[in-house]
């Protein structure tokens, strides 16, 4: 791991409007740079460098980050790779000294650190494997390919990794999912004779294994257990490899299957990912939406591939905005991504994608309407009763406002009556509802705070886990910004950005940092948050007043009867 005050050092003396620059010419435009975003197809600019903030953000397709972000994305460089790039460039040399603290860095280092090793012995062994270098060009993958997807072979055998790690009884195996302890605590490798798919994170770092048998045996695909570096609802197959792919493409597809992926890509459409064993999640549908704003669903045409459609348009719905895209495609039978691809080609497989995909929308009313007869009045009313639940999920307001019309027409009623059918607000017509929609939504006071906080991180050391006990998402990414402060006091703008990418709402923060792009350098905050530190405090002090109000005095303690006077 290297040490976080390294790479605030490295970000401090590198200027970002350089390293862009070099690769991306930039213009000047005010207070800030721009160009044509790299990351996707654009006439106009949109994509904004600040060099006060030395952060870039793309207005058109959210692309964002810091100078290590990137070299990232540009240049496809792993997290630590493009610390080195950057640190070149600068004259600076990376230490190679793990983190002292926090205990849970040294954890998570170990971690990375075994899967790193196991997989460079699986890439041996598939070298060394006849047998599983044959299977691999029975199913069409040049070295090439396996090389970028870093394949590899697990052995037969019960102790083989025993060579890598000699201290094979060392608890960090077993919690990295590598070795398995059975009920007579007898320990032997997970992985046995079978292909091995490294499961990569943005940072390029092995966190899981997927593992697929030669031939025939069971289970057919054997994925790593749920660790503290995996977890299968967050993470997708190939992201890693395909970035580029899909900025280019404008699109990415979703598959099932490791090999679906790597086969894809062995013919030219390196655009695909792939869900880890499980059903596709809200999770999965943020973290592409990010890289895109049109996601295919690739699926098998039998009942397996249309549940597994249908779960992903159930976790869709909430995601969709106003600008995104989602369609669905089935396979001809007897075909998988894999298998259609290697007969028809990549130009036979992108004119599938071009004339089958079958959009969300349409998707979604065709499997509720087959179920109901819509001739009778019986069949409709339970057709809006199944759909109204669907559709209220939807929150980017003129997809809904077309999915409710389209309801609407199929069950041959007005907007009007599916309105109080629905208890909808009462129906507007358009001009009357843009223009209420025109107006800005209030701002609240933890994004007022988060967008200063950025701006002038010291700020947040001000700010107590009492004062922000509200369970907002914008309140839960200031208090989890406080905790990163406290631990360096001395972070700047550009440091404290590239530590919350890693957050749980990472999505704020690259909002609120946006917001603030055009915000002059010498700008004066100290008022504004002054007076939401005010606000907020009296918030607290209502709140308080309230609890201890509601008590009654014999069971108020003397340090709260004191309080309680004194908030009076």
């Amino acid at each position: 791991m290297i040490p976080q005050d390294f790479i605030q050092t490295l970000l401090n003396r590198v200027d970002i409007v350089d390293v862009i620059d070099k690769r991306v010419p930039l213009k000047k435009a005010g207070a800030n740079y721009q160009a044509c975003c790299p990351f996707h197809n654009e006439k106009s600019p949109s994509f904004t460098v600040s060099p006060t903030k030395q952060f870039y953000h793309c207005f058109g397709c959210g692309a964002h980050g810091t100078a290590i972000g990137f070299m990232m994305e540009y240049a496809g460089l792993n997290y630590v790779d493009a610390i080195k790039a950057l640190a070149d460039q600068a004259g600076m040399q990376v230490p190679e000294s793990a983190v002292v603290n926090p205990v849970r860095a040294q954890q998570t280092a170990s971690l990375v650190d075994v899967m790193r090793q196991a997989e460079q012995y699986y890439r041996q062994q598939l070298k060394a494997s006849p047998e599983a270098i044959a299977y691999l060009k029975r199913r069409g993958l040049t070295g090439e390919i396996a090389a970028r997807f870093g394949l590899g072979y697990a052995p037969d055998g019960w102790q083989n990794l025993q060579v890598v790690f000699p201290h094979y009884a060392d608890p960090v195996l077993h919690e990295a999912g590598l070795v398995v302890v059975n009920d007579a605590g007898q320990r032997y490798d997970r992985f046995r004779e079978r292909i091995m798919f490294p499961i990569v994170n943005q940072k390029g770092d092995v966190i899981g294994f997927g593992g697929r048998v030669l031939d025939k045996g069971e289970p057919k695909y054997l994925n790593s257990p749920e660790t503290p570096l995996f977890q299968k609802g967050s993470e997708l197959y190939g992201l890693f490899q395909a970035r580029r792919a899909i900025r280019d493409a404008g699109k990415v597809i979703i598959v099932e299957g490791y090999m679906d992926v790597v086969a894809l890509a062995q013919h030219g459409v390196g655009y695909a990912v792939a869900t880890l064993g499980t059903a596709t999640t809200g999770i999965h549908i943020q973290k592409l939406l990010r890289h895109t704003e049109e996601l295919v669903f690739c699926f098998d045409g039998d009942s397996a591939g249309q549940r597994a459609a249908w779960r992903a348009l159930e976790h869709s719905l909430s995601m969709l905005t106003d600008s995104s895209r989602l369609g669905f495609l089935f396979l001809p039978d007897g075909h998988d991504p894999d298998s259609y691809i290697r007969e028809f080609g990549q130009d036979g497989f992108e004119a599938l994608l071009t004339q089958a995909v079958m959009p969300l929308s349409a998707y979604l009313f065709k499997q509720i309407a087959q179920q109901y007869d819509l001739t009778v009045d019986e069949g409709k009313s339970a057709f809006l009763k199944a759909l109204q639940p669907l559709i209220a999920q939807v929150q980017a307001p003129n997809l809904a406002l077309m999915l409710r019309k389209r309801a609407a027409e199929l069950a041959q009623i007005d907007m009007a009556d599916l309105a109080t059918i629905w208890q909808l607000k009462a129906y507007r017509k358009p001009a009357v509802t843009l223009a209420r929609a025109s107006r800005p939504a209030p701002t609240s006071i933890s994004r007022k705070l988060l967008r200063m906080a950025l701006f002038q991180p010291a700020l947040l050391l001000q700010l107590t886990n009492e004062l922000l006990s509200q369970n907002d998402a914008d309140t839960q990414t200031l208090r989890l910004l406080v905790e990163i402060m406290h631990s360096n006091p001395q972070l700047s703008t550009t440091s404290l950005i590239e530590q919350a990418k890693n957050l749980p709402n990472a999505d704020v923060v690259e909002q609120c940092a946006a917001e603030m792009m055009d915000w002059d350098a010498d700008l004066d905050i100290l008022p504004d948050f002054e007076l939401a530190l005010a606000q907020l405090q009296n918030t607290y002090r209502q709140q308080r007043l309230q609890t201890l109000a509601q008590k009654s005095l014999r069971d108020l303690s003397a340090a709260e009867k004191l309080e309680l006077q004194q908030l009076r």
